[in-house]
Formats: C-alpha cells, sequence, structure tokens
C-alpha cells in the first residue's frame, strides 16, 4: 500500500513539473512595434518622433561646384591674387559640400514651435598661396534658431532680407547690388501676419554682420599702400535695427525693407601705446539702409517664370549694398610709357574720420551706397531652366578731394602721401561695380541639377593718371613698388556645378 500510494504521489510531481515545464515555453504576447508614422501637418519628409507629437524632417544636400578664374561660389577675380592675375593665383577653385539640416515642429496652443538648424561640412581645394596642402576642410553652421508664437530666436536670415537674398537667379554667392544674409546672422525678431499675405516683421540684428570698415585717415598710412586709413570700428554698443512690411500673393511679392546700424569709432590714436585711449574718439553716427524688392510671378513666357529685383540705398552701412564687402584691387595692362601695369582700385568702407589734431574735423562722414540687381527666371521644360541675372551698384565718400571737410577730402588727403604722384594724376575713391551672367540648369531626375553659370564683373574707377604704390600689404604679393596705371578692369569667370538635394 504504501509502494501503490509513494507511486501515486510521484507520477502526480512529475505531471505538475512537466506541466509547469510546459507553460514556461508556451510564447508570451509580445509589446506591440511603434513603427514610425508620416507627418503631413508641414509637407513631405517629416515623420512624428516616435512616442512624441514633434514631427521631425532630416534633409540638406551635397553639392561639388568648380570656378574658372575666380574664387569659391563664382567669387570674381576682383583682388589678391586672381586680381592680380599673378603666377600665384590659382586657374580654378573648387568646393565639396555635405549640408545636413534638422527641423522640428510641434503644435501648440500658442502655434506652431519650430527648431531649425544647418551644419554645413566643406572641403575646399588648395590655393597657391603658402604651402601646398590638399584643401581645407571647414564646418559652418548656416542657420540655428527657435520659432515661437511669431518670435524667432537665434542665428537666422535677417528681418530686413529678400526670400531670395542675393540669389535672385544665380549660384553665385558674389552678386553685388544689395543685402544678402542667406547664413543667417545671430538675431531676435517678430513676424506678425495680416492676412491676405500681407505681413510684417522687426527685429535685431547683430550690428558685426552689418559692417564693412570705418576708415581713421589721419596721416601715417603707408606712402605705397594701395588703401587709404585704418579700420577703426569699436566694439558692439547697439544692435542693428531692421524690419520689413510684406506683400506676397499669387502674382508674386512686394517687399520695403528698413535697417538703421550706428557707426562708432574706438580711438583717434590707434597705434597701441600711451596715449592711444586717451587721445579721444569721434562722436558716434546713426547710418542705415532701404530696399524695395519685387518678384512677378505667372508670365507669359511659360509656367513657373519669374522675374525678381530689388534696389537699395545706403549710407554708413555699405554691406547692405556691397553684400560680401570687399575692397577691390584688381590690375592688368596699360597703354602709358610711365607705368609698369594698370589697377582697377575700389576701397568699401561705412565711413570716415579724420582727428581734429591731425588737420581734420574729426567727426565720421558716412559713406553712401547705392544698387539694383535682378533676373529674369525661364523654364524651358521640366528639365532645363536658364537666368539671366546682373547688378549695378555705386559707392559714393563725398565731397571733394580738395575739401578736407568732406569725406572725400580727407580720404585723399590720406592717400596721397608719398605716392609720386603723376601731372594728370586726380584722386576720386568713388567706384561703380557692374555684374552680368547667364546660368543654365539641367535636371534630369528629381532633386539632381547639373549647371554652368558665366559672369562678367566690371570695375568703373574713378582715379586718373598714375601713382608709384605696391601690393607688399598682401601676403603672397609678387608686385613690385613702382607706378601704375589708374585704369577700369574687367574679369570674366565660369562656375559648374553639380548638387543632389535629399
Amino acid at each position: 500500500m504504501t509502494m501503490i500510494k509513494s507511486l501515486i504521489l510521484g507520477s502526480a510531481a512529475g505531471l505538475i513539473a512537466v506541466s509547469g515545464a510546459q507553460a514556461a515555453d508556451l510564447p508570451v504576447k509580445a509589446k506591440a512595434v511603434e513603427y514610425v508614422k508620416i507627418c503631413s501637418l508641414y509637407g513631405a519628409g517629416f515623420y512624428y518622433i516616435p512616442g512624441t507629437d514633434t514631427c521631425m524632417k532630416i534633409g540638406g544636400y551635397l553639392r561639388v561646384d568648380t570656378t574658372f578664374n575666380g574664387g569659391i561660389f563664382d567669387q570674381p577675380a576682383w583682388n589678391g591674387n586672381l586680381g592680380q592675375q599673378n603666377r600665384l593665383r590659382d586657374y580654378y577653385a573648387a568646393r565639396s559640400r555635405l549640408a545636413l539640416s534638422v527641423d522640428t515642429r510641434t503644435a501648440t496652443a500658442y502655434g506652431v514651435v519650430r527648431t531649425f538648424g544647418q551644419a554645413n561640412f566643406n572641403l575646399n581645394s588648395s590655393t597657391g598661396e603658402g604651402p601646398a596642402v590638399a584643401g581645407t576642410q571647414t564646418l559652418g553652421v548656416d542657420l540655428v534658431f527657435i520659432q515661437f508664437a511669431g518670435f524667432t530666436f537665434g542665428k537666422s536670415a535677417s528681418a530686413y532680407a529678400t526670400p531670395w537674398h542675393g540669389y535672385p537667379g544665380n549660384n553665385s554667392s558674389h552678386l553685388l547690388g544689395g543685402h544678402d544674409d542667406v547664413v543667417g546672422t545671430n538675431n531676435i525678431q517678430y513676424t506678425a501676419q495680416f492676412g491676405n499675405g500681407v505681413s510684417a516683421s522687426i527685429g535685431l540684428d547683430d550690428p558685426y554682420y552689418g559692417r564693412t570698415q570705418l576708415l581713421n585717415v589721419g596721416l601715417g598710412n603707408a606712402s605705397t599702400a594701395i588703401t587709404a586709413g585704418t579700420n577703426a570700428y569699436t566694439g558692439a554698443r547697439a544692435p542693428d535695427i531692421v524690419g520689413n512690411i510684406r506683400v506676397d500673393q499669387a502674382w508674386g511679392l512686394f517687399q520695403i525693407s528698413a535697417a538703421a546700424h550706428e557707426v562708432s569709432g574706438s580711438y583717434n590714436i590707434l597705434t597701441p601705446g600711451n596715449l592711444q585711449e586717451i587721445s579721444g574718439h569721434p562722436d558716434s553716427k546713426w547710418g542705415g539702409s532701404v530696399m524695395a524688392a519685387l518678384q512677378l510671378k505667372n508670365l507669359p513666357t511659360g509656367p513657373g517664370d519669374d522675374i525678381k529685383v530689388d534696389v537699395s540705398y545706403a549710407k554708413g552701412m555699405t554691406k547692405n549694398v556691397i553684400n560680401t564687402a570687399p575692397s577691390f584691387a584688381m590690375f592688368g595692362s596699360t597703354g602709358r610709357a610711365d607705368s609698369y601695369q594698370s589697377i582697377g582700385f575700389g576701397q568699401t568702407a561705412d565711413g570716415v574720420y579724420m582727428p581734429v589734431a591731425l588737420g581734420g574735423t574729426g567727426d565720421i562722414k558716412l559713406v553712401d551706397a547705392y544698387g539694383i540687381r535682378g533676373a529674369f527666371n525661364h523654364n524651358w521644360d521640366p528639365y532645363w531652366s536658364t537666368s539671366l541675372f546682373g547688378s549695378w551698384a555705386a559707392v559714393r565718400y563725398g565731397g571733394n578731394s580738395l575739401d578736407l571737410t568732406t569725406a572725400k577730402g580727407q580720404w585723399c588727403a590720406n592717400y596721397n602721401v608719398g605716392k609720386g604722384l603723376s601731372a594728370d594724376y586726380s584722386c576720386n575713391p568713388d567706384y561703380n561695380i557692374s555684374q552680368l551672367g547667364l546660368i543654365t540648369r539641367w535636371t534630369p531626375v528629381a532633386n539632381l541639377t547639373f549647371s554652368a553659370e558665366v559672369m562678367w564683373f566690371h570695375l568703373d574707377q574713378k582715379f586718373g593718371g598714375a601713382a608709384t604704390m605696391s601690393a607688399a600689404s598682401n601676403v603672397a604679393a609678387p608686385k613690385p613698388t613702382t607706378r601704375y596705371e589708374y585704369k577700369d578692369q574687367d574679369a570674366v569667370s565660369l562656375n559648374v556645378r553639380v548638387q543632389r538635394n535629399f
């Protein structure tokens, strides 16, 4: 009996054990997988970040471009080794770029909260200046900002800017004649929407972005220099105040922009030493600029065609006309027996001042600038398009070269010293620039574009005669100190590019 009972209990325990083992081996219901959901609220490419109500889009582009007889992004040969056309110049310049952007948006009771950032990874070709290297690698940050309830905080396009910035129809990043803020500047701004495509924006911009040079033209300039004065801008004291009123409708766009910019000098004596701080300084002046912009759509020439144009005037804010802020020094041939070569010269500045102790009036004289640029953009078919673009701009110092109470007179008094001037020499730092270009694009498949752009640049300088000078202030300048004829100059460049957007 005892044996039978033991067998029964052992069998039961075995069955329980087997049953438990089998139960442990049964499949357990897995947790549901969270698939990425498409977010259609803000256009193509957005998806919900899993577990949140925030939509995100990751995008960017890869671009490879090469410029012949010019700098990166089709910069004309207007200064440096390219402007001199010496043997240190590069016949071509290339850049490869990978741009990555992240755009997030979240709907809230106050409207959409948006963050955006773009980083550029660049490899520039090597140059003839200094030791040969296998290109220069750089990292750039174009735009990094937060938008909330109409406000924008961070590095974003200025409230002064047009939607096309400096690109009405061109590849070149150096089309002068107006404002260009495509990479953004540190700012705070607010935009109000009034309906029917009418809006207005006001903002405070980093003042460094709006500067070119403030020239202290106290007598002390190197006798053979091709420029005058020394840049004497002070540190940032007040932000640029900017704004626009815009109408954006089916027929196109019209915008009026305005900016105010403080021009403030550091010291009357710039050489470091005991006298620098106690030498005094000029009183600050406020300058600024205005711009009118127009875009016309629905042209009879074809679907997608448009015309973009903007007109600008600046006083003491020359960068809103000469937007990349170069000073020009272009060399060429001469027909004068007393000259080695010719030079076209133009110095870009926001203002000049000559201290009273050095024979001037001591106050800042603001420089005027004005320009126009635009493009006609035509689509031949879904795969081919062409743009004809151009610009014209002028810089004016004001007054005359013999009047030391004017900007031009003070500038020339500094520049003329020791130059060995010719009998027919005349001093005038004013200049005009002209640009004209044509670009054709081929897009064989969506988001892949091949383009070729040719551009002519003309410098209309206002000096006359000849003078003795040197380009030795340029590190890689082989030009001798000798006599050069002042003469207008031209340059032609060619840019080819392939770009894949994603």
